[in-house]
């Protein structure tokens, strides 16, 4: 079964000897590997690449592990391609499993890292080099703040719908039935049966990705950062802040929690790429509010996993996949605001703000999304497409609806569009 993954490929084909390091990051188990090992790689041997010319590093692998000292890993590349006319690639894989040594020109001093032994190779100019890493000791950023400008990222997501359906095939309604359910990790597609594909989603939460962040983070109370977990699992795509979730973990006699707390945990599971951050954005004011916020889980069938395959809303699936699907295109994606004069209950006339699912940016352009399972009234749908006309503004407007099948433009320009057609329509913003 092969898994296209184009938009990452063409990122690759784009940075090729660019003079600076490739960082392929993203959530564990992502397909990081088979896309710099088995995607690109083959695209580098069909243009001409001879297979000698790519060298792989596997750390995680017993061949290997004695280039997880990084001066042997540095001298064992340039040896292989210095003084030589030819063009290589060097694949490193899990670079995080590389060990700190001492410097032995100066032992009291800083050790050596893979940092410097990456920053040493990319000085090589028959020489382009890709890291992939992701484990606890690399869950974030991290590397890219260490090169400080010298690197490119290459930010990997689980499958989009488009990437799982190009895998499967068949009717395009049965397998996003699928996908809402059980999400894009690669693996699941090999999965044999229900059960296996389920307890697959649940060991990763527990085995890889909470157990990671325990360890890079030292964190103390690891019954704290699993219940704010599973919070935000049952409250994706609902405004909520620190402040409100410490409230509701004390309720429950946890005692002691602060909004600080929370805070930190939030940014370590962000951090770990599981959660991403959504804020809200005033649109006619052009500022952003410190609070509350949305918070869309990175792949939703790690989000079913992790509250037991329980709160099966559409509505809320709906909008953590389109979220989901906007970043994964390297959007910037925020929550909307407008304001609308309505008359409170003493007669006065007051602003009331009303909300926008998704300002979706890319340089000057923008974008309004609302999600919305479906308009079966004319009270629905002027709630639901009331807050575009208080925008002021001429951008363009979507309606992304799981109750139609063809797309249509209403009186008022606004674009009325299938979820399913939404997902596999790349070129629609």
């Amino acid at each position: 079964m092969e898994i296209r993954r184009d938009s990452y490929l063409q990122q690759l084909i784009s940075y090729r000897f660019d003079g600076l390091v490739k960082v392929i990051t993203g959530i564990r188990r992502c397909g990081k590997s088979y896309l710099l090992k088995k995607i690109y790689r083959d695209y580098l041997m069909e243009n001409g690449v001879k297979e000698e010319q790519i060298i792989t590093i596997e750390l995680d692998l017993a061949k290997d592990i004695k280039f997880r000292n990084p001066l042997l890993l540095s001298s064992h590349v340039r040896e292989m391609v210095k003084h030589k006319p030819e063009e290589y690639y060097l694949f490193v894989d899990e670079i995080q499993m590389s060990d700190e040594v001492a410097n032995p020109y100066n032992p009291d001093g800083m050790k050596i890292t893979f940092y410097d032994a990456l920053n040493d190779l990319r000085s090589l100019d028959n020489l382009d080099v890709y890291v992939t890493g992701s484990n606890s000791r690399m869950l974030s950023t991290d590397i890219l703040t260490e090169f400080r400008g010298r690197s490119d990222e290459i930010r990997v997501h689980p499958l989009s719908f488009a990437e799982y359906y190009s895998a499967v095939g068949g009717e395009k309604n049965e397998a996003f039935d699928e996908y809402a359910f059980y999400g894009g990790m690669p693996l699941i597609l090999s999965r044999p049966n229900d059960a296996a594909k389920m307890n697959y989603l649940k060991s990763l939460f527990t085995e890889v990705y909470l157990r990671d962040i325990v360890e890079r983070k030292k964190t103390e109370r690891q019954d704290v950062l699993e219940l704010i977990t599973d919070f935000l699992c049952s409250s994706v795509g609902s405004l909520t802040n620190p402040a409100k979730i410490a409230d509701t973990l004390n309720s429950k006699q946890m005692k002691g929690v602060s909004p600080n707390t929370v805070r930190a945990y939030i940014g370590h599971l962000e951090d770990a790429f599981l959660f991403s951050e959504s804020r809200r954005y005033d649109i006619k004011g052009k500022s952003y509010f410190e609070s509350p916020n949305k918070y869309y889980c990175e792949d939703i069938g790690l989000r079913n996993a992790r509250i037991g395959f329980r709160q099966q809303e559409m509505t809320h699936i709906m909008e953590n996949i389109i979220y989901n699907e906007l970043t994964g295109r390297q959007f910037a994606v925020d929550v909307g605001v407008v304001y609308a004069r309505v008359t409170n209950q003493n007669g006065n006339s007051v602003r009331s703000p009303r909300e926008i699912d998704f300002v979706v940016s890319s340089g000057g352009k923008r974008t309004y999304i609302q999600s919305v399972y479906a308009m079966p009234t004319e009270e629905k749908e002027e709630a639901e497409l009331r807050p575009f006309a208080l925008t002021g503004d001429s951008f363009p407007k979507i309606v992304v609806r799981k109750d139609i099948g063809k797309r249509w433009y209403d009186d008022k320009g606004i674009l009325n569009i299938s979820l399913i057609d939404f997902l596999l329509d790349k070129d629609l913003i």
